[in-house]
């Protein structure tokens, strides 16, 4: 005989109602207990069931209760294969004796689920519930399926709400940190938009549309599809359907859709069925019923999934630690991956192995905190001498069987004071200094403070490292040379020991670096060097001999200093391959020695002749006449010879670069470079002709411009000689007419600006100056004597350009 669902609309409507939350009336209470190879737990313990178990099930009914309450087992073995009726079991709770009152069942080899159904007192009841259960096996192991993983869904979803509730006991700003952990430790979706709202209002609103919070979880998903080997989604699909609520609603509401429709083949005037979510406490499995029991016909039978039997399927907790975590009041082990370790007692005796320095081993006691995202450690029985670094291994058990956690490194501060590694005098003011401190437990660091001479602190950055070993840096830019003082604040800490929140004090010493010479870059022959090492702004001089070097620009490459050296007067490095002394003079009067090796010479050239090619005068102006100055003009090409020198020769190879600027060190950047065939020419061994054109210069370049000479060394590195002037480039403006009358004469023309100043004679002792950002296209000036003006551009002061009055 069939069963029926009656009155399966009543049900839909009550899950899709948003005004009422389904699975909120109170059911009956079992009392449920397994055994397993002499091992008895309580149900809230065991994750799953396995074949020989011995499962005791009674009920847990009040004294006053007046309906009796038949209680039926069924293990099923799969959609497709009917349960025999020895697989079922039934029991009338208010019998007196035991044996009638409850459930003793054996776990089948074959089984893979167990369900529980509770129905009034009903005369036959038995019959037409074993007869619904082995005519449509597949039905109950879908309801049996998805109800189970409901309520370890409804579980998540439990904690999380009864935790924030309890946060109105330590204030409603302690939600906007709490939450966040809860919601990610339990899987649960975070309404973050409540953590905006005004604070007596943000516990409200984070637990309000309940149903919408309960997020997939893998391993919960797991569980159920272990049974069958079948996906578990169906409810999940259901819930972001528009029927369904359009994922309004979560997977352990689409449940109670799912059951109506599962039943709804049944036709039978005597009774209908309940889905049920399973609290469970201990020994204690509570019904909650998303419908109100009929005990009038139809009569409602309950129906409450039992642990699926299958093997133990232990939580892959993984660690979220970044670093070592230091042991102190409240510590935290942070893990994620398995939500149901804090919303059931699946996960019990969870303890932590510690193992310190020494070897010596200790378990202490952890519990779930999913407000805090993990395990909390139990301080107070970590022995005084674990220390150090501690090696912690969290293991537990899971149902009946042991299970392994992550590992994790704590740190914990001992009785061993902080020091510095090294030489404690290596500070230097002016600049910030990274010091290495040895101790204990960095990663209980909780400040470093710098402590002048004066008394005034302030805090400094600093990092923990491997070796128990702490980088701090102490910024000395505008400190004065003398005593100093570090102190480290760490909390935690044995008894006895100096952490626990007590600072520790490491004093330093702060003082003028003196220079440190490295290396002193010489070539024969040149006027120039480079002195490398530290604090070279102290140097005053360099003596090489009878030879005087002036520093001549200061640079910091690498971490160290070079100084350039400007050789005095006609002052030049001595030949290729001695082995001389320096003398390095520095400001305070001490004088430094600094062995030196002379290196080879660099290749060098001195210009022979040179050749400017004006271009020719635009249509409409005026040609300037630079007479014989030594200038190229911007749009002009220079056509110079250059004259190897001493044991120089050209070849092939060699290319000459161009640059402005006064600089005269090796690292000036190249504006401009000519190679064989690419405007420069051999003549022969000794001389080369090159041609410039001022037009492929970049924009801008004007004034003096220099050249050396660069070449590929026999070892392929780039040997390049001095910088040597070459010529001045400059911008002229375009002067379109000249025009006077008895007295004045008015230039007319474009980039006046360029000029500097007119003259009327050629000792410029009648003079217009020309402002600087001058804007006008006309001049006006006194009439000159003799017919010609005299011009002077910025470029080149010194040089003066005729300009004649009449073209």
């Amino acid at each position: 005989m069939a069963v029926a669902v009656i009155a399966p609309a009543a049900l839909l409507a009550t899950a899709v109602s948003a005004d009422t939350a389904p699975f909120e009336l109170n059911g009956p209470d079992l009392r449920v207990e397994v055994t397993r190879d002499g091992k008895t737990l309580p149900i809230a313990r065991v994750p799953s069931l396995s074949p020989g178990d011995k499962v005791v099930i009674h009920g847990d009914l009040p004294q006053t209760q007046s309906a009796n309450f038949a209680i039926m087992s069924a293990f099923l073995r799969g959609a497709t294969n009917p349960p025999p009726k020895d697989w079922t079991a039934f029991a009338e709770t208010w019998k007196k004796k035991e044996k009638d009152n409850t459930l003793t069942l054996t776990v089948p080899r074959e089984a893979r689920q167990l369900v529980l159904m509770m129905v009034p007192e009903t005369g036959g009841a038995e019959g037409v519930l074993v007869d619904a259960v082995r005519g449509k096996p597949g039905e109950f192991v879908r309801a049996s399926q998805d109800l189970n993983q409901a309520s370890l869904d409804h579980s998540r979803l439990e904690t999380f709400m009864a935790a924030i509730r309890a946060q109105d006991d330590t204030g409603p700003e302690y939600l906007r940190t709490v939450a966040p952990v809860l919601a990610r430790s339990l899987s649960i979706k975070l309404q973050e938009d409540c953590l905006s709202k005004v604070i007596q209002m943000q516990a409200s609103c984070l637990v309000q549309n309940r149903e919408s919070l309960v997020l997939n979880d893998v391993h919960t998903s797991s569980l159920a599809e272990t049974i069958t080997g079948t996906p578990t989604d169906l409810a999940l699909q259901l819930a972001n359907t528009r029927e369904g609520g359009a994922g309004y609603y979560s997977a352990y509401i689409a449940v109670a859709r799912d059951v109506a429709r599962i039943f709804g083949a049944f036709n039978n005037p005597e009774f209908n069925y309940l889905p049920t979510l399973t609290l469970r406490d201990a020994d204690r499995m509570s019904l909650l019923l998303n419908a109100a029991p009929s005990f009038k016909k139809p009569k409602s039978v309950m129906i409450a999934a039992m642990p699926a039997v299958e093997a133990d399927i232990p939580p892959q907790l993984r660690s979220t630690a970044k670093g070592p975590i230091c042991m102190a009041p409240g510590t935290v082990l942070p893990v994620e991956g398995a939500p149901l370790i804090y919303s059931t007692d699946f996960a019990h005796d969870m303890k932590l192995r510690l193992t310190a320095p020494s070897g010596q081993t200790h378990e202490v006691p952890v519990t779930a905190r999913a407000d805090k995202g993990g395990y909390v450690l139990d301080m107070a029985a970590v022995p005084a001498s674990f220390v150090g670094d501690v090696r912690a291994h969290l293991h537990g058990i899971w149902g009946f069987a042991p299970f392994d956690g992550p590992d994790f490194l704590l740190q914990r501060p001992g009785p061993s004071a902080w020091k510095v590694a090294g030489a404690a005098d290596a500070l230097v003011i002016g600049r910030d200094n990274d010091v290495v401190l040895e101790g204990v437990a960095p990663g209980c660091v909780e400040n470093v403070t710098l402590r002048r001479a004066d008394g005034v602190g302030r805090p400094v950055k600093w990092q923990a490292q491997d070796g128990g070993r702490l980088l701090v840096t102490v910024p000395l830019a505008d400190a004065a040379p003398g005593e100093l003082r570090l102190e480290v604040r760490q909390r935690g800490g044995a008894a006895g020991g100096t952490g626990g929140g007590a600072g520790q004090t490491v004093s330093l010493r702060a003082r003028v670096q003196a220079s440190r010479l490295d290396g002193l870059e010489l070539h024969a022959g040149d006027a120039t060097g480079v002195l490398v090492g530290q604090r070279l702004d102290q140097v005053r001089a360099v003596m090489l001999g009878d030879v005087e070097f002036r520093p001549d620009g200061l640079a910091r490459e690498g971490g160290a200093d070079r100084l350039q050296l400007a050789a005095q007067g006609a002052g030049r490095v001595p030949d290729a391959g001695a082995s001389l002394k320096a003398d390095v003079r520095l400001e305070d009067g001490r004088v430094l020695a600094l062995p030196v090796r002379i290196a080879a010479a660099r290749p060098q050239a001195s210009v022979l002749s040179r050749t400017i090619y004006p271009a020719p005068a635009e249509a409409g102006t005026r040609t300037l006449d630079l007479g014989g100055g030594d200038v190229l003009p911007d749009n002009a090409e220079m056509v110079f010879s250059l004259k190897a020198q001493g044991s120089t020769k050209f070849g092939a190879g060699d290319a000459i670069e161009i640059a402005g600027g006064q600089d005269s060190g090796q690292n000036v950047a190249a504006v401009a470079r000519l190679a064989m065939g690419k405007g420069l020419s051999l003549e022969s061994a000794d001389v080369v002709v090159a041609t410039l054109d001022a037009k492929d210069l970049p924009p801008a370049t004007f004034g003096p411009i220099r050249f050396r000479l660069s070449r590929k060394a026999p070892g392929g590195a780039e040997e390049r000689g001095d910088w040597a002037p070459l010529t001045t480039v400059v911008r002229l403006p375009r002067i379109d007419g000249v025009t006077c009358n008895a007295q004045t004469c008015v230039i007319t023309g474009r980039s006046l600006f360029l000029l500097d100043r007119v003259g009327t004679d050629p000792n410029f002792e009648k003079v217009v100056p020309v402002p600087p950002g001058f804007t006008g296209r006309t001049l006006e000036v006194p009439l000159p004597a003799d017919g010609t003006l005299y011009l002077k551009v910025r470029d080149a002061p010194d040089v003066a350009i005729k300009l004649p009055t009449r073209s």
